[in-house]
């Protein structure tokens, strides 16, 4: 088994570096601040002085650094990559950087008879976490197949791009689209605030429309709970976006979207949000309009006042209404990536809270699904929240609480239900 170096355990390097260890690979590390490497010594990890000694000892040697001059610094600096380099070492870099810096590195390995491949990565923490990258590469092509196996270690997918230069490229032009997306977003919501809207029920229709987007899926709820611990940060985003935007100086084209999402992003950085998740960008619109964005109280899921003898015969007339239903259910697998199936279920009942739906197909608390109604009910897909399970012997009963509903919708909702629930009384 190959020995692999890893040099850089920051936010996306220290859970890669832990996926390798986990992988059975020997690994030996190196990191500017020590402390760290510490958990990843409890695993077994050897950790050297210096990039130079990491490069000495492995076959493969791993760098994922913040920026250009990060990554030139750790190859040419004082007990860098390069005083330690051997022929037949293959380094593969994962950090977003310069097409040219990729290049670089890449002539300059070649004249000493070793091997580069820029290799920078979709899918941020959680996504290095689980292992579930997806890396997009340049440089030769036989040395990435020779590497599969690691890139198969760390993710869900590897693909080639081209020549040295190539997956850096992609990725700037990757995250050129991921940060408009994501100002694009919070320009939308604060609108939305603005004119007086629940965020919330905004969001929802986002996802459900054709606004929707891997970012609105990845940061509605950050947005709505006012968490922007660092996913990825503002700061990296805008290092992003600048090196796209000279590119595009580069190439002669104009970029009006870019353009604007920099200057948005160098407007977040100005007000402190730089060490943030960048979805802290919607603070800059919140600055501006004088109001937060954040989830509201908590309303009833339906808006008429049910009398008590009503809600007393729907908590006891547990009789299944066999109202067939698809349900959508989607998984997380990395930034910008989910996957989904469809499954089978029946209405149960109606509960104060929500829906009472039974299925053969086991699923999780707090996940999320879309209800799709029969045709004749005349009801758009509506989104649920797995709140309560209850084992049965051939099945599983989910309470589903429904949040975010248009009143009409609502409304629309229970009387279909309340003449579905008498076609079964009838019966």
């Amino acid at each position: 088994m190959k020995s692999i170096g890893f040099i850089g355990l920051g936010t996306m390097g220290a859970p890669m570096a832990m996926n390798l260890l986990k992988k059975g690979y020997s690994l030996t590390i190196y990191n500017r601040t020590t402390a760290k490497a510490n958990e990843l010594i409890n695993l077994g990890a050897e950790v050297v002085s210096s990039a130079s000694r990491v490069a000495k000892v492995v076959d493969v040697l791993f760098t994922n650094v913040s920026d250009d001059q990060a990554l030139l610094d750790v190859f040419y600096g004082v007990d860098g990559i390069l005083e330690g380099i051997h022929p037949g070492l293959t380094v593969i870099d994962c950090s977003t950087v310069s097409p040219e810096t990729s290049r670089k590195i890449a002539q300059e390995l070649a004249v000493h008879y070793a091997d580069f491949l820029d290799a920078p990565v979709t899918g941020s923490k959680p996504a290095a976490e689980s292992g579930s990258l997806v890396f997009m590469v340049g440089g030769d092509q036989e040395v990435f197949t020779d590497q599969a196996e690691l890139f198969a270690a760390l993710g869900s997918k590897s693909l080639y791009m081209g020549p040295s230069g190539s997956g850096s490229y992609a990725k700037l032009a990757h995250n050129t689209i991921v940060g408009i997306n994501s100002a694009a977003l919070a320009e939308g919501v604060a609108l939305a605030v603005k004119a007086g809207l629940d965020p919330a029920q905004f969001l929802e229709i986002v996802q459900s429309g054709g606004a929707n987007s891997k970012q609105a899926e990845l940061k509605a709820t950050k947005i709505l709970e006012r968490d922007f611990s660092n996913q990825f940060s503002l700061k990296l985003m805008l290092k992003d976006l600048l090196l796209a935007s000279k590119l595009s100086q580069d190439f002669k084209f104009p970029s009006p979207l870019l353009n604007a999402a920099t200057n948005l992003y160098q407007i977040g950085l100005s007000k402190g949000f730089g060490d943030q998740d960048l979805s802290a960008i919607i603070q800059c619109y919140e600055d501006w309009m004088h109001e937060e964005v954040k989830k509201r109280p908590t309303q009833p899921n339906f808006d008429r006042k049910v009398s008590e003898a009503e809600s007393n015969r729907r908590r006891n007339n547990r009789v299944p209404m066999n109202i067939s239903l698809q349900l959508s259910v989607y998984q997380w697998e990395q930034e910008g990536s989910f996957s989904g199936q469809n499954i089978k279920g029946v209405l149960y009942d109606l509960s104060e809270n929500g829906l009472q739906i039974a299925s053969s197909f086991p699923l999780a608390k707090e996940m999320f699904i879309v209800i799709h109604f029969p045709q004749e009910a005349d009801l758009p897909p509506i989104t649920g929240k797995i709140i309560r399970i209850e084992p049965k012997t051939n099945e599983f009963r989910y309470g589903c609480m429904l949040s975010g509903l248009p009143p009409y919708v609502r409304i629309k909702l229970e009387e279909y239900i309340d003449v579905k629930r008498a076609e079964a009384d009838l019966d």
